[in-house]
């Protein structure tokens, strides 16, 4: 059982947050205003702080800008009343070990492992799947200020190498090496400007696959574009200058090309993505004397991802003609190669391509009904085989096991079950726990609560609540959501709101559409001219949480990240009155130049593009920085950003939060925090994450009213 540990029951009142509007109006830096104007099909569009787009390391006015914006935001949210509690109760609750599934390659397990507060997750490895634990990677040895990362990692298929890409100060390059399993030796080989990259061993262990851009130039590695993205091939033992070119980039065209190996190491396959939600691929058989690729799907509208192969036969699961997935094989040994149905799209729910394999001999797939996973085993010919027992109502995650062997493991988590991994006996289809971590949160006191609600255009959108089971009555609420690129909100475990939960709050998850929870036809709803749904669906979330007597009027606080930061600026600007605080993180905030940085030309399928007349109006129409209304009462607000995310560029949130702070929106603080050495989320230093969180979390706490109050 999971034990509360040094801490007792949290009290709660909500506090009318008129109260604090008692604060002085804040002095907010001195942003200069530029002269800098851009005309789109006739209409002018002001850019006064285009300034703020220029890389800080090389730009002293810029750097000194963000020095003020800390320097106003760190003492106002250090002296925030109860931070100290968040802070000391998100050190307990991530201070616990979790595994991810194991990969098995002869014998021997690898798997990550979370070391409570640990900067860094580790690298492991096991002889057997019983065996004891031996420390490979160790990143929390890689720097003084714990920034450097473990990122994506391969064993090849005997085992013997591992293939691992260093991840520094959150950026999204890559540096790939190469480490002896047996002797924990890193070899010489060295791979550098891999980025949205994956590692795939060549079969015979000669070296590996991977993805890259060409070297930036000198000074310019920050702002890179995402053109010329391909895959290669390193030969251990050689110079990255002598890897071979597999699949070129593709001329004019902003694509990401991705590589995997098939189980037993026969096929190469290739996925090409515009980030619409669909890739093409391309096959190349291995065991050829005469390799040569093979395009077997052309276009980027349908998703497909290839769940393993018996011999010539490729699994595939897909969205083509199907929105809520289907599973389709391919012989290739056949001249005329064509996709034949071998299970059918279902009605009553969605296919989870990421949680599905081929096991065994059977076919593992997961598959989501309202939002909830159920994993279902079917014979190698698409006969029905059962169901494999999961321990409750949740989400699976990624299965790890091969074709041929009957041992598999997958991870289930939910709002109130921290990720556990069960290993699978295909055959018996039975489920053992093989590790589950111990949290320092008494889940027996956490009640989940699934609703559905009504959006503006009549459509049912999910939202699942967590709450203490004896908060009755409306109490201050903080309302997550993403809706965008297909990404499936399910359900998983959240440190960060137990945290929010244990001390008396709501914490609600709105599975709005942009996403993938019912489906190709939920993405597609929320995306480029249907963007104004997304918004509807959230603001209609915040209303229902009101009018259900959940949330109190003013006690609801929002966040969201990435595209859920660009979320939560819309609606902010949308519907002000509705929210007492709002939390953007690394958002996308510009919606007219987000095409113009790094990777953001690969989003345009996704929003559209600034150079298209009708689809200028309509990201116009809502992007965050052209949409803030002047004279409204608007939230608590704290944009939050880092320095060196060269995904979401910080100039997103810089020249947010300037035009923000530029204009009377009301008494209420609209703060920047810049983190320093961290970059869009991915291998942030737990210390980094806590620090955020304990300020995100007191910041909502002051604006909604949720007074804590923990005795240790």
């Amino acid at each position: 059982m999971n034990l509360l540990r040094g801490a007792a029951v949290a009290l709660v009142t909500f506090i009318a947050p008129a109260l604090a509007e008692e604060t002085p109006t804040m002095t907010y830096p001195e942003t200069r205003k530029g002269d800098a104007a851009e005309v789109h099909f006739g209409v002018t569009v002001a850019d006064p702080f285009r300034w703020l787009e220029n890389d800080a390391r090389k730009d002293a006015e810029v750097a000194q800008w963000i020095e003020a914006q800390n320097a106003l935001s760190a003492p106002y949210l250090k002296g925030l009343p109860h931070r100290d509690v968040f802070h000391r109760r998100l050190t307990a609750i991530l201070d616990h070990k979790t595994l991810a599934p194991p990969v098995e390659r002869y014998g021997r397990y690898f798997f990550t492992r979370t070391g409570g507060l640990d900067s860094q997750t580790q690298l492991l490895v096991r002889d057997g799947a019983d065996g004891v634990d031996r420390v490979l990677i160790d990143p929390n040895t890689w720097s003084d200020d714990g920034t450097v990362a473990l990122a994506e990692w391969a064993a090849s298929g005997d085992g013997a190498f591992v293939a691992f890409a260093m991840q520094d100060g959150g950026s999204d390059w890559r540096t790939i090496r190469v480490m002896n399993t047996a002797t924990g030796e890193t070899l010489d080989d060295k791979v550098e400007w891999a980025r949205f990259s994956n590692i795939a061993w060549h079969p015979d262990g000669s070296g590996f696959y991977y993805s890259r851009f060409p070297e930036p130039e000198a000074g310019a590695a920050f702002s890179a574009s995402v053109d010329g993205h391909a895959v290669y091939f390193h030969a251990l033992g050689l110079n990255q200058s002598e890897d071979r070119l597999i699949h070129p980039p593709t001329p004019g065209q902003a694509l990401l090309h991705t590589v995997d190996v098939t189980p037993d190491g026969r096929y190469l396959i290739v996925y090409t993505s515009a980030l619409t939600g669909g890739v093409a691929v391309t096959v190349t058989d291995l065991s050829s004397a005469d390799p040569a690729p093979e395009t077997i799907v052309e276009s980027y509208d349908d998703s497909w991802v290839l769940l393993g192969n018996v011999g010539t036969k490729l699994f595939f699961a897909t969205q083509k003609d199907a929105p809520r997935g289907r599973i389709v094989t391919l012989d290739m040994s056949e001249p005329q190669c064509a996709f034949s149905e071998l299970i059918p799209e279902r009605s009553d729910a969605v296919l989870r391509e990421g949680g599905s394999a081929v096991l065994g001999d059977r076919i593992l797939l997961s598959y989501t009904i309202d939002v909830q996973s159920q994993v279902e085993l079917y014979q190698l010919d698409g006969t029905f085989d059962g169901t494999v027992p999961l321990p409750g109502p949740g989400s699976t995650g990624i299965v790890r096991g091969r074709p041929g062997a009957n041992e598999a493991f997958f991870g289930f988590t939910s709002y109130d079950a921290p990720l556990t991994v069960l290993r699978l006996d295909v055959d018996a289809k039975r489920t053992t726990v093989w590790a589950e971590p111990d949290i320092a949160v008494d889940l027996d006191r956490i009640t989940v609560e699934p609703h559905f609600y009504t959006s503006k255009d009549g459509t049912r959108v999910p939202l699942f609540i967590v709450r203490r089971k004896d908060i009755e009555g409306p109490a201050p609420t903080m309302l997550h959501a993403y809706g965008g690129f297909g990404i499936s909100m399910v359900p998983h475990f959240s440190p960060a709101a137990m945290a929010w939960v244990e001390q008396g709050g709501v914490y609600a998850l709105a599975n709005i559409r942009g996403g993938g929870e019912y489906g190709q036809a939920w993405h597609h709803a929320g995306r480029r001219g249907n963007k104004q749904n997304v918004f509807d669906d959230f603001i209609a979330a915040s209303e229902y949480l009101i009018d259900q007597g959940i949330t109190p009027s003013d006690g609801l606080a929002i966040h969201g990240e990435s595209n859920g930061g660009l979320l939560i600026g819309a609606v902010v600007n949308q519907r002000p009155d509705l929210f007492a605080a709002a939390l953007p993180g690394v958002g996308v905030h510009d919606m007219l130049r987000f095409d113009r940085f790094t990777s953001g030309a690969t989003w345009v399928e996704e929003f559209g593009s600034p150079a298209v007349k009708e689809e200028f109006h309509t990201l116009l129409s809502y992007s965050p920085l052209h949409t803030i209304r002047e004279g409204a009462r608007y939230p608590a607000i704290l944009v939050t950003t880092a320095d060196t995310d060269n995904r979401v560029v910080p100039a997103h949130s810089f020249k947010y939060a300037a035009a923000l702070q530029a204009v009377d929106i009301g008494t209420r603080p609209h703060l920047l925090r810049v983190e320093t050495r961290a970059g869009h989320g991915a291998g942030k230093p737990t210390d980094m994450v806590i620090e955020e969180l304990a300020d995100m979390w007191a910041f909502a706490a002051h604006w909604t009213g949720l007074e804590v109050t923990t005795v240790d």
